[in-house]
């Protein structure tokens, strides 16, 4: 069993993605952020950096992994699935999900402070990560042109990390437009059943746009 914690981010919707592709047994534990409960003495027992996801492997002498990027590489080595064994096929799925780790996910997130949440409006700020999320799309969109999936014809971990970001663009107000090749991989990626239920755990809050928008605001501002 995986105790899966988490909560209705990027981040965390790449676990539960994970989790329904290896049809892995999995248990939520939902954290209220805007509660910090991912500050409370349990969580950091789990993951001292007071972030999710986390997991507890109690089939492994109930072993913990924190960060994303290894979250799937432990998942993926567990159940020999989404990761090749082959070590040039390997080491491109790797490349793939630390450019996500190092680059998509956190220039996706800046973008959404500045743009959405931040107090005060910054031109510059916003400007120059929404600038590098394009770059990104596009550094994505020419990978793409010649392979269906980012590491090439096999969809892998890499895709599971990098989908629920790019697939928010207009959120961090990045425009896709003149990227067929992405575009054509976020939706064919939609269309993957666990993608559509992994998305959805947990459930997403019910507060309005407007009333989420201010307690992010608060939430990054502290």
């Amino acid at each position: 069993m995986i105790e899966l914690y988490t909560a209705a981010t990027p981040n965390g919707h790449k676990i539960s993605i994970a989790l329904e592709e290896m049809e892995l047994e999995y248990r939520v534990h939902a954290l209220d952020l805007m509660a910090n409960d991912q500050k409370q003495p349990a969580f950091l027992a789990i993951n001292p950096n007071g972030r999710i996801p986390a997991i507890i492997d109690t089939d492994n002498d109930n072993f913990t992994v924190f960060e994303s990027g290894a979250i799937l590489l432990y998942l993926a080595e567990k159940t020999s699935e989404f990761l090749p064994l082959e070590p040039k096929k390997r080491s491109r799925v790797i490349q793939w999900l630390m450019f996500q780790m190092g680059g998509v996910g956190p220039m996706m997130g800046q973008a959404n402070v500045f743009y959405r949440y931040f107090p005060e409006k910054i031109p510059a700020a916003i400007e120059r990560y929404q600038h590098e999320g394009r770059r990104l799309f596009e550094v994505m969109d020419t990978q793409l042109a010649h392979s269906a999936y980012l590491a090439g014809d096999e969809y892998t971990i890499a895709d599971i990390a990098t989908w629920p970001w790019v697939r928010i663009y207009e959120w961090s107000g990045i425009d896709i437009e003149g990227l067929p090749h992405l575009q054509r991989w976020i939706n064919e990626i939609a269309e993957r059943p666990a993608c559509k239920k992994g998305i959805l755990i947990p459930p997403p809050s019910d507060l309005s746009d407007g009333e989420k928008a201010e307690e992010i605001r608060k939430m990054v501002t502290r």
